[in-house]
């Protein structure tokens, strides 16, 4: 790899310094953005990218669990290559839609019917509107630190005292709206059952991420997703599982046949598309068929089943149901890595605890269990930041948060597990105390 250091970026850094004149903080999404500035890419190939200074990583950010099978994979390059020349929008249906929504349905049992977005966010704003709209009800379970997009009814965060109060997250979230959106711990199953008893009258859905990976990488106690189930069979609920991270990445069924729990709506992403821009929701036929045009609950979008996206969304099932291997692979390589994090981490007597499941994993400067949100807002911020700069000027690109994950591919080789455990050792000997 390039012996180039990261303070040698000039070109980066004047690309930011433009940036930041014309897009709000130099970035389109606010976890980009980290001291002193972020690198700009280039391209990216396989587990690598390249920035425009000519510097090389290894890629474990792979565009937030969206590459499954790494950057520019051969099978979705030449697939792309020919769609694009029988156009790449038309506004009226095509087969691959339907074949689409076969295949998922074929991978995800709980799932009878499925409407085709373009985020995450689409799909989990879909999915509470159309919960609502199915029960007649306001209130929503969310648990802290988990996230579904930046939309109003989600974007909310835990009062003081107990979790039970939503409050906006977000200026220009309204406190009225704020105020149906119900915030649980995850994994507390005590605190959540007492808030479904207390609502249970008006509690449209309970939406949770089944893995909690938006706040660093938290795993579900073995009751937890079984007591959700519970409880929205007892109040009426519905049970939304937020897959679009989980989703195809676990297992080729996600979380629900990872812990053999299903949910009444599911949303799709991510690793759906390769990269491209797609997702979904689904489930039961009796809630889905509220959705327009067959019910009142209104649904659209001008992208939606766009034929390039919904072609490399089967051209990604495709391979995954051919390639079932490809899960232990990633796993044992992860594996690995974390054991090694574990053994270096003790030598060098820092508190770290690592969680890690399938290809996921996170680094927590602490020395207790990461169990909930409450549990990371204990990690020390501070030394993941020199953990951070450590692993970019080793070649290594990482979520620059805390609150986020580490994603393997398929893309990964044995060769980038050594350089990637030689860079953890050379980071952690230079964090300062």
């Amino acid at each position: 790899m390039s012996d180039l250091v990261f303070e040698e970026g000039m070109k980066s850094l004047e690309l930011y310094e433009r940036a930041k004149k014309v897009i709000p903080g130099g970035v389109n999404s606010p976890v980009r953005a980290y001291d002193p500035y972020p690198f700009f890419v280039r391209k990216g190939k396989g587990s690598r990218i390249y920035d425009v200074d000519g510097r090389e990583y290894i890629d474990y950010v792979m565009g937030y669990g969206a590459l499954f099978f790494g950057h520019a994979p051969s099978m979705l390059v030449e697939k792309l290559r020919k769609i694009v020349e029988d156009g790449v929008l038309y506004g009226a249906p095509t087969e691959e839609e339907v074949l689409l929504a076969e295949r998922i349905r074929e991978f995800y049992p709980s799932i009878e019917m499925v409407r085709l977005a373009n985020s995450g966010l689409e799909a989990t704003m879909h999915a509470v509107r159309l919960a609502r709209g199915y029960t007649g009800r306001r209130k929503i379970i969310k648990f802290e630190g988990c996230f579904h997009g930046s939309h109003d009814s989600l974007l909310v965060k835990a009062g003081s005292g107990a979790l039970t109060f939503g409050v906006p997250s977000s200026s220009g979230v309204l406190e009225e709206l704020a105020k149906h959106t119900l915030v649980s711990r995850f994994n507390d199953v005590e605190l959540t059952e007492k808030i479904v008893k207390e609502n249970r009258d008006d509690l449209a859905a309970i939406i949770v991420e089944p893995v909690a990976v938006n706040v660093g990488l938290v795993k579900p106690k073995i009751d937890f997703l079984k007591a959700l189930r519970e409880f929205a069979d007892y109040s009426g609920a519905v049970l939304i599982f937020d897959e679009i991270v989980t989703g195809f990445r676990l297992s080729p069924g996600g979380a629900q046949q990872y812990y053999g729990v299903k949910a009444d709506l599911t949303t799709l992403g991510k690793a759906l598309g390769g990269g491209l821009p797609i997702s979904a929701f689904g489930g039961i036929e009796e809630i889905m068929k509220n959705v327009a045009p067959t019910g009142k609950v209104y649904v659209s979008g001008t992208y939606s089943g766009n034929p390039i996206s919904t072609k490399a969304a089967l051209t990604v099932l495709d391979y995954i149901k051919e390639n079932p291997a490809i899960y232990a692979e990633m796993k044992w390589k992860v594996e690995k890595i974390c054991k090694s994090i574990r053994e270096i981490a003790s030598d060098k007597s820092l508190k770290t605890t690592v969680n890690y499941i399938e290809s996921m994993f996170q680094i927590f400067f602490t020395d207790g269990e990461v169990l909930c949100y409450d549990d990371v807002k204990k990690s020390d911020i501070e030394l993941f930041k020199q953990y951070f700069q450590g692993m970019l000027k080793n070649n290594v690109f990482i979520p620059p948060s805390q609150f986020e994950t580490c994603f393997l591919s398929t893309a990964h080789r044995d060769e980038d597990i050594e350089l990637t455990i030689n860079a953890i050792e050379s980071s952690l000997s230079q964090i300062k105390r």
